[in-house]
């Protein structure tokens, strides 16, 4: 029975990846799984400003898991990551990089098929009020969740490769449901499923003061799980939402769901075997200094 690790929206915390590293080389899981907002925070005005923007992966990412790779040798994991919306599209050909390497493999928009199992990576989000628009799409129409800004708004750092103005996260479930999924599927979602114990979220007002709680998840991605019945299915994005509900684990008929995000400064961490999630723990690790 082979150990897998989750963790997602470490934001380029690199206490909390030195503890992914550190517990990687001496639990030694076969598979690992990054749910996207993994690079630091990046303002427009740096982006696009005269400021130079620092090289998160090829600085941090590629050397520490290339410094994993060779204390692990031939027990280093099999690693899949996606972006998540605070992750700026600029840098997938970094992700590449680190993919060529063979440190890990970048399965935004693609699938991989390892023994019985198909790894699905889906890094879309429903708008949100922030200005950066890479990886939003509309969910299941064109309306809009309050105070969001349109897909088609806000700023890019690379031009889309579909329609921002009309493609939607319905569209691309309903091109992922168009024959059956195998039946060991895992899906690497950055968005939770709308209205559930995973997408809780509690913005803070301009005062400082937190607002009322609200719903920050895919209606599209949680029809599609309940409709295509996906073997695993893990997810990011709503930080608090494990703070407010107390549930990180929860079924959908057949389909397991994880939530690996926190709100704290330790770095929380899914571990559950492929052939029996049921069995799922979450830890808390302390993020470890320089």
């Amino acid at each position: 029975m082979t150990t897998s690790f989750f963790v997602s929206d470490i934001h380029g915390d690199k206490g909390k990846y030195r503890a992914l590293f550190a517990k990687m080389i001496s639990e030694k899981p076969s598979f690992v799984f990054l749910g996207g907002d993994l690079l630091p925070h990046i303002r427009k005005s740096e982006r696009l400003g005269s400021a130079p923007v620092p090289d998160f992966i090829n600085g941090f990412l590629i050397p520490g898991f290339r410094s994993v790779q060779r204390q692990m040798g031939c027990n280093y994991p099999e690693i899949f990551m996606i972006s998540g919306n605070d992750d700026h599209r600029i840098e997938e050909d970094r992700f590449r990089l680190g993919e060529s390497m063979e440190l890990w493999r970048y399965i935004t928009g693609a699938r991989f098929k390892f023994g019985p199992y198909v790894f699905f990576g889906y890094s879309f989000v429903p708008p949100t009020p922030f200005q950066l628009k890479d990886w939003e799409k509309f969910d299941t129409d064109t309306a809009l969740p309050h105070g969001s800004i349109e897909p088609g708004g806000g700023f890019r750092t690379v031009e889309p490769d579909y329609d921002p103005t009309k493609d939607s996260i319905g569209m691309d479930m309903e091109a992922l449901s168009a024959e059956p999924l195998p039946p060991k599927s895992v899906f690497l979602f950055h968005a939770p499923p709308f209205n559930s114990p995973f997408d809780v979220a509690v913005p803070i007002l301009k005062n400082g003061e937190p607002s009322e709680k609200i719903n920050i998840g895919s209606k599209a991605i949680k029809s599609f799980i309940a409709t295509m019945q996906p073997y695993i299915t893990m997810h990011g994005h709503a930080h608090e939402s494990v703070a407010e509900t107390g549930i990180w684990m929860m079924r959908t008929g057949s389909t397991i769901s994880f939530c690996a995000v926190h709100n704290g400064p330790q770095l929380a961490l899914v571990v559950f075997k492929l052939d029996e999630p049921e069995r799922a723990e979450r830890l808390l690790l302390d993020a470890i200094p320089d």
